[in-house]
């Protein structure tokens, strides 16, 4: 085994900061009219992550792509039945399940920011483009927002016991996440250098310009 970098500072602060973003959500969510403001402020700001991540996964680093970790449908039932053996091989980044498991969360956690910027109480409260939308329509969105919610949850239940169980197996992912280094077998690759941290800067600042616009 050797220890390896992985996780690039980007691909860390935008995990982190989503743990504490989605926390906030599910507290705040339908909590008086003061704390929902800042609910959707909250939401605002998964939307940037989410922006942020899905060019990120294209244009971060190694690890952090989506070419490095999404697997065909043989190779991930195969990585499946491996791992239902007790035999699945260590992977540097995600692994096969895990891979798909971030693209699932990353189209519900899109789906629950989009609609949120189209949901209503029919009240006092709506989201910014809530009056670009018939009334139906708002209402059919806001739907949506609160049924995706319940499945984010589930992703969100698989994705913490899929962390403990590796860790009862040996695989400490959630320390890889927190400093960015992981035991890896030895061929599993040398330790590679990460993009230069000013790309994070020239993808997120244009990604919170555009949210800022968007919702004033």
């Amino acid at each position: 085994m050797d220890t390896i970098r992985v996780w690039d500072l980007p691909t860390r602060l935008f995990h982190w900061l989503l743990v504490a973003a989605i926390g906030f959500l599910w507290y705040s969510g339908g909590e008086g009219e003061a704390l929902m403001v800042w609910h959707m402020r909250a939401g605002y700001l998964v939307l940037g992550l989410v922006i942020f991540r899905i060019i990120w996964g294209l244009w971060g680093s190694r690890h952090s792509r989506f070419a490095a970790f999404l697997a065909g449908p043989r190779r991930t039932l195969d990585y499946g039945k491996a791992f239902a053996r007790g035999r699945a091989p260590v992977f540097a980044g995600h692994n096969p399940l895990g891979g798909w498991m971030v693209m699932l969360m990353l189209l519900s956690l899109l789906v629950q920011t989009a609609t949120g910027l189209f949901a209503t109480d029919d009240i006092s409260l709506e989201g910014p483009l809530s009056g670009q939308v018939g009334g139906a329509t708002a209402r059919a969105l806001t739907d949506v927002h609160f049924w995706n919610f319940d499945l984010l949850l589930i992703l969100i239940a698989a994705h913490v016991a899929a962390v403990l169980l590796h860790r009862l197996l040996g695989e400490p992912l959630l320390a890889a996440m927190l400093t960015g280094r992981k035991r890896v077998p030895d061929e599993a690759g040398p330790d590679l250098a990460f993009v230069p941290w000013w790309r994070a800067l020239l993808v997120a600042l244009p990604v919170a310009g555009a949210i800022y616009w968007l919702v004033s």
